[in-house]
């Protein structure tokens, strides 16, 4: 159920060999990113249980799901830029249904994540999840 966004970063994944590569990827997947409008970064976009500031602004329009976000830590706005290519043009009823701890798991990001930052990328796909939700 993978996006081809989500699938080129898989693909990506499986080129860079190292960890260290992974890792950098990732951040440049981030640093790629829009900055979120200072604007948006409220109390109502923030998500909690995250170790750093993190913000998602989820937009439904003609029933498909987006979000941008942004984050103080480059390696949570990296964790962003590919929860975005996961979830960005889904319809919005399909976004609960992505099993999310399945497809990061292709990526190895679960063995490679803190504890604090695999709470807070779990706090990220609750918070999408629970959007789509609302909005089906």
């Amino acid at each position: 159920m993978a996006t081809p966004a989500f699938e080129e970063i898989v693909d990506d994944f499986e080129f860079l060999e190292d960890w260290e590569d992974r890792y950098r990827h990732v951040i440049e997947q981030g640093k790629a990113m829009e900055p979120l409008d200072d604007a948006l970064k409220v109390p109502a976009t923030k998500v909690n249980g995250c170790a750093s500031q993190v913000w998602l602004h989820p937009m439904i329009n003609a029933g498909i799901f987006r979000f941008d976000g942004d984050s103080d830590a480059l390696i949570v706005r990296g964790l962003i830029a590919v929860l975005r290519a996961l979830y960005n043009d889904l319809p919005v009823a399909d976004v609960p249904a992505v099993d999310a701890g399945a497809e990061l798991a292709r990526l190895g990001l679960n063995e490679h994540l803190s504890a604090q930052r695999s709470n807070g990328l779990r706090a990220m796909v609750d918070r999408i999840r629970d959007v789509a939700r609302e909005n089906a």
